[in-house]
């Protein structure tokens, strides 16, 4: 009985050195002297056991084993709760984490005037709603991607002299421009995030400081009131301090030529965006104003045009919690928001006949109510609206006029992360022609997130 004891003692006392082994090699901080220490503990107090064994006094040879068998199992015990400490404390300092969700959509799309093509099929966007003459005929489409689908990879470090260093890349494949749909549907993936954080500062490309994601109603479609909303991703040094936030980002001009036509994209700004925003919350939810201003600037030394002028805009949005139902809005305007405002709906400036740049005023609001019928089912009721005020006789009378959208939904998610979901949108353009165009839609979702 006594050399079965000790088997168990050395058995012990082998597995708390592997331990101690194994923790410094994931990095607990553990020096090379400390191990030799520890190993030539264990060392001595297995070899005093040995000695125990070979000459043990008849009386209390089974007294020497038990107490040999307690204090094996006190130091193996000290041991095992020493590494799980180690792995603890690297685990809170060091994170990796792979997330993002598959999505499948099947649109069945009815559009009143004309027919449509490209993104406009995948998620709404409004200014690709064909408008036309009253009896205008339409087309209707029925189309089935998974294209929203997204993977992203997370990673967070607690640096030895305490700062905070993380990054984020994410991937989806909408808007891709490889792929078709005849044999694989194999569509590139796209970058949507790609940005590191130390501390309080921001470098890289994600969601716009003007933007507040979290106003977003949870609607089916990509994007939602894509004709009222402050929506985009883009590279930017930001700065956070507290509830403030402060942002120098990537400029680009979207422009009208004189008397109306193709959009000019034009990247002369010799200035960043330059972005304010702050953030309040509580229980009852929350509140940001965020505020832009810009520089708009179009060279075209071929046609002799070039101008620069200033841009600015305001938006409020907010999310209030009633009970277990919430309310999200969002109200922007100002001059020259251009493709900040409805995904591009209007150009921040258009062209007046001597080559110099206009600004165009603008405006958004949306409105939409999330109501809990159940722990399983829920539905949300989303209301948009897009103004803007064109100078019909710089931009001609085909420039969009206004745009509106109406969402209803219904979602089932009968396990956490998972969701299917049914919903009808209705959206309306029209152009400063008094020509308009009417889209109706129908989708169903099936999404998880992993």
């Amino acid at each position: 009985m006594a050399q079965q004891s000790m088997k168990k003692i050395i058995l012990s006392l082998s597995i708390a050195a592997a331990l101690a082994v194994s923790g410094s090699a994931f990095g607990d901080g553990t020096s090379t002297e400390d191990l030799e220490a520890r190993i030539a503990e264990l060392e001595a107090l297995v070899q005093q056991m040995l000695n125990q064994q070979a000459a043990p006094k008849e009386d209390d040879c089974c007294a020497d084993a038990e107490a040999a068998a307690a204090a094996a199992e006190e130091k193996f015990n000290a041991m095992m709760a020493e590494h799980k400490a180690a792995e603890a404390e690297e685990e809170h300092k060091h994170s990796y984490k792979f997330g993002g969700y598959i999505k499948t959509d099947a649109i069945y799309s009815d559009y009143s005037a004309g027919s449509s093509s490209g993104a406009g099929r995948d998620f709404y966007i409004a200014g690709t709603v064909p408008v036309g003459p009253s009896g205008a005929d339409g087309e209707s489409y029925f189309d089935l991607h998974a294209k929203e689908s997204r993977i992203n990879f997370k990673t967070n470090h607690i640096l030895d002299n305490g700062a905070k260093l993380g990054a984020f890349v994410e991937m989806d494949f909408l808007l891709s421009g490889q792929g078709d749909e005849r044999v694989s549907n194999s569509f590139a993936p796209r970058l949507r995030h790609a940005f590191l954080t130390y501390n309080n500062w921001l470098f890289g490309q994600t969601w716009m400081t003007f933007f507040n994601v979290g106003a977003l109603p949870e609607n089916l479609d990509f994007v939602g009131p894509a004709e009222s909303t402050i929506f985009g991703r883009q590279t930017q040094i930001r700065y956070t301090m507290g509830n403030w936030q402060f942002a120098a980002e990537n400029p680009l001009t979207t422009i009208t030529p004189y008397g109306g036509g193709a959009r000019i994209v034009a990247d002369d700004s010799r200035v960043p965006d330059l972005v304010g925003r702050y953030n309040m919350s509580g229980d009852w939810g929350a509140f940001t104003v965020a505020a832009i201003l810009r520089q708009l600037r179009y060279d075209n030394g071929s046609g002799g045009a070039s101008d620069t002028t200033e841009s600015y805009g305001v938006s409020l949005s907010g999310k209030f919690n009633l009970g277990r139902d919430d309310f999200r809005w969002m109200a922007s305007m100002g001059k020259g928001l251009g493709r900040y405002l409805g995904l591009n709906l209007v150009n921040a400036a258009v062209l007046d006949a001597d080559g110099n740049l206009q600004t165009i005023d603008s405006w958004g609001a949306f409105a939409s109510y999330r109501h809990l019928w159940s722990d399983q089912w829920r539905s949300n009721f989303t209301l948009g609206y897009a103004s803007v005020d064109n100078d019909v006789a710089l931009t001609g009378s085909s420039a969009t006029k206004d745009a509106s959208s109406v969402h209803v939904n219904m979602i089932y998610s009968p396990q956490p992360k998972l969701d299917f979901g049914f919903e009808v949108m209705f959206a309306n353009r029209e152009v400063e022609s008094g020509n308009d165009g009417d889209l109706l839609r129908f989708q169903f979702s099936a999404k998880y997130a992993y």
